[in-house]
């Protein structure tokens, strides 16, 4: 179980990044009912003290990397990626994965994983803008530029920004279920889970909005997610052709319809099988995948798992009803 949190933070650290991890592990959420611990939360660097950030402010960090080396995440904070980690860091890193902790990085933090030869033989991703100096600095390391995170083992690497937030609730989702992080969503004014990738934003203009955004259908959507919504019926609703509004929804949310609707509806099987003693086939019903197999089909690809078998990972000690396993 995920108890203990350090952050390694070097000089050029980015704010926001480091804002994100300080706000999904950083703030004691235990007594909400999720599930989730009082993290023991660290900000590590190898020489404690005022540590400049890479938009002129400072901030005191009062531990040394010793402190990370019994956490169970160690998370590598964005920093100016043309530099070197130091040693110190990289050792730090290496022991980490030797002891089989899970380890993050946001953005350019990659490079210190990639440094450290964690990377090599993996897929990993970092922010658009330094993907291909990360691919030419460390060929042994397949760099995809086109997701928002990717999770390889016990590391997970992750784009630039706003998608640090998506590989951390991703991590408490995995960790301790889709209600600890739609709750940690809620708080931060977020989605609990982004389709689509990073590629959407590489070299394209902001689309011109007008007042016919799709908030309103996303709402509408989310609160049907049981009933037929083919691109057909969506369009009609925005009054737009299907080939217009197909394009305008992927630009909005980053996802097709379909890849949408879908991962909305995974999302609301796995509150149910958290929360409920529904069986598969009341849960399939329920969340919009109609037959049971289809709901199988969807964990298996997105999860990994079965449906039988995440309830019995997040619902704790409660047994579920016999027709549900």
């Amino acid at each position: 179980m995920l108890r203990s949190v350090a952050v390694i933070a070097l000089p050029g650290l980015s704010p926001f990044e480091f804002g994100v991890v300080c706000e999904v592990f950083g703030l004691d959420r235990s007594d909400q009912g999720t599930g989730l611990p009082a993290f023991d939360f660290r900000v590590c660097t190898p020489c404690p003290g005022l540590l400049q950030t890479d938009i002129g402010f400072s901030i005191l960090v009062e531990y040394g990397l010793d402190a990370a080396d019994d956490a169970d995440l160690v998370i590598m904070a964005p920093y100016h990626s043309g530099a070197p980690a130091p040693p110190a860091v990289i050792d730090l890193l290496r022991r980490a994965d030797s002891r089989g902790a899970r380890i993050l990085s946001v953005c350019s933090g990659a490079f210190a994983l990639a440094e450290a030869g964690i990377l090599d033989g993996r897929r990993a991703t970092t922010h658009w803008k330094h993907s291909r100096q990360l691919a030419a600095d460390f060929p042994q390391v397949t760099v995809d530029e086109n997701v928002l995170y990717v999770e390889d083992g016990n590391v997970i690497t992750s784009a630039g920004t706003a998608a640090g937030i998506d590989a951390c609730l991703h991590l408490i989702r995995t960790e301790f279920g889709a209600k600890a992080a739609s709750t940690i969503a809620r708080g931060m004014v977020v989605p609990p889970h982004r389709d689509g990738g990073q590629a959407q934003y590489i070299d394209r203009p902001v689309p011109v909005q007008r007042g016919d955004t799709m908030e309103k259908l996303l709402v509408w959507m989310a609160e049907h997610l049981n009933a037929e919504l083919p691109v057909s019926r969506l369009a009609s609703r925005m009054h737009m052709s299907e080939r217009t509004f197909a394009r305008r929804f992927r630009a909005e949310t980053g996802a097709t319809p379909g890849a949408w609707v879908n991962s909305q509806r995974l999302l609301r099987a796995q509150t149910l099988l958290e929360e409920t003693d529904l069986t598969i086939d009341a849960i399939a019903s329920a969340a919009g995948f109609g037959q049971a197999v289809l709901l199988r089909h969807h964990f298996h690809k997105s999860l990994g798992i079965s449906p039988a078998a995440y309830r019995r990972t997040f619902q704790g000690h409660r047994e579920p009803t016999a027709a549900a396993v």
